[in-house]
């Protein structure tokens, strides 16, 4: 399946674009995206934290996502 993710803060950084365009298998999990994103992008897993975002929720790690789903990778954010 072709999944469409939104990249923000220094995930966007890392990966050098606003957006990603993958393909992979069906039904794969939140987790195994980011572990598919790590091989690719092997900063993303530097990162002391990394959640992913589907249809604007925060996802569980066994959270399947599917091909309409949007989907964002946001980064540790700090501030004060």
């Amino acid at each position: 399946m072709r999944l469409n993710i939104a990249l923000f803060g220094v995930a966007r950084e890392i990966v050098g674009q606003p957006s990603l365009e993958i393909e992979t298998a069906a039904g794969q999990s939140a987790q195994g995206l980011l572990s598919e994103l790590h091989a690719r992008y092997p900063a993303l897993a530097t990162l002391s934290s990394l959640a992913v975002a589907v249809n604007n929720e925060y996802a569980a790690d066994d959270a399947p996502l599917h091909e309409r789903d949007e989907i964002a990778l946001i980064p540790p954010v700090s501030g004060g």
